[in-house]
């Protein structure tokens, strides 16, 4: 059941604050108003607690404000939801104006749903023949597009929020950070995602305005802030890849699975490479790039049968194993292009972008922002591999070739 509680904004900062913050003060979305509230006796908790307002939603408050706050997210500790989010504010009302031309609902069938006017395209072009890199979390956009920049510093690079998050596209100050740095070219929430700059119905649909009509040279396709997740193999946001890679390759975009992998994780499912990438590479119906980091111990090493064994066996079984896929049939694994590629670790931890996961940084854990590097620089390799089979094609119409 829901979970909403009374409260008065005590604290609030102006919307999408970030181009008035201070150079170590992470980046704020347009669409996001930090606030600090107190609940009405009888509240949650005593005390101030940290709120967030989707101004798109909600509209912007002001201190003195009466609100109501979902206050579940913040009681049960989430990590990367830990805070109230208000669900009206009764000083202020909600207008329900909506934007013109909006006639699509997003979270339907909710007391939130609202219209949104979407940009899929009314003319399918296929194949779109542009590279997508599918990502496994959101902790990992900021490494892909950081190497994706360094391989191609005029590249355009959108980003396609996927279903499998915890928190709405316009809470992530990841994307407001690559945004303000010139990191993305822009940003679409597809299906049940919303609070993007533009809103698709479906993931193929925002791939294709991406990619077709906004002239992206490539797309990150994956879920937002946040993984919705129940310890099970499928149970998690991270199979959200699954459908994102099936629908980049209908599309025909050369497609590379950014893995999921990781030096320290405290849960062994996790650790090396983690369950969420070998099932979704288990699953696939059809073969994708895979990309690791060139001169990192992993479980795939240079015999990659014999790393998934050991990464699968005796003690370093992952949870629940027994429910699980039969990863003791590597050439589902195998059957992908596995490349290597060279990262800079270091320049990426002094880049000033995102570089914590679960509270851990580079150091702390190489595998993890290595693998999304690597990511980013395969992505961009794919790039130049279709941009160079478009000009071998012009070549054979012309009759060069």
């Amino acid at each position: 059941m829901l979970k909403l509680r009374p409260a008065i904004v005590i604290e609030s900062e102006p919307a999408g604050a970030s181009r008035e913050r201070a150079a170590h003060t992470p980046a704020v979305h347009p669409r996001e108003q930090r606030l600090v509230v107190e609940l009405a006796a009888g509240g949650a908790a005593a005390g101030p607690r940290q709120a967030i307002a989707d101004v798109t939603l909600v509209g912007r408050a002001e201190v003195g404000d009466e609100v109501i706050v979902n206050v579940q997210a913040l009681d049960v500790g989430l990590g990367s939801g830990g805070f109230d989010v208000v669900h009206v504010n009764l000083t202020r009302g909600l207008s329900g104006d909506g934007a013109p031309g909006a006639h699509v609902m997003k979270l339907n069938y909710t007391s939130l749903q609202h219209a949104v006017e979407p940009v899929d395209d009314h003319d399918l072009q296929v194949p779109v023949a542009r590279p997508v890199a599918v990502l496994a979390l959101h902790g990992q956009l900021a490494s892909v597009a950081w190497a994706y920049a360094q391989a191609r510093p005029e590249g355009r690079l959108g980003y396609v929020q996927t279903a499998g998050g915890a928190l709405p596209g316009g809470h992530s100050r990841t994307v407001a950070a690559l945004r303000e740095r010139g990191l993305l070219a822009g940003q679409i929430t597809a299906g049940p995602a919303f609070g993007g700059e533009a809103e698709a119905i479906t993931t193929a649909g925002g791939l294709h305005h991406g990619l077709r009509a906004l002239g992206w040279d490539a797309a990150v396709c994956g879920p937002g802030p946040g993984i919705i997740g129940s310890g099970s193999w499928l149970g998690h946001g991270g199979m959200a890849a699954l459908d994102s890679a099936h629908v980049a390759l209908a599309l025909g975009c050369p497609t590379t699975l950014v893995a999921r992998m990781s030096s320290s994780d405290e849960r062994p499912r996790h650790r090396a490479i983690s369950h969420h990438t070998l099932t979704v590479l288990d699953l696939l119906l059809e073969p994708v790039t895979v990309a690791l980091p060139a001169g990192m111990r992993s479980p795939v090493g240079v015999d990659l049968r014999a790393g998934l064994r050991a990464a699968f066996g005796g003690a370093a079984v992952p949870e629940r194993a027994s429910d699980g896929p039969d990863f003791a049939r590597p050439v589902r694994i195998t059957r992908h292009d596995w490349r290597r590629a060279g990262v800079d670790l270091p320049a990426y931890a002094a880049s000033g972008l995102v570089a914590e996961t679960m509270g851990r940084g580079p150091a702390e854990d190489p595998l993890f922002f290595g693998a999304a590097l690597a990511g980013g620089s395969v992505l961009a390799e794919l790039v130049g591999e279709a941009e160079q089979e478009s000009a071998r094609a012009d070549s054979r119409e012309r009759g060069d070739i």
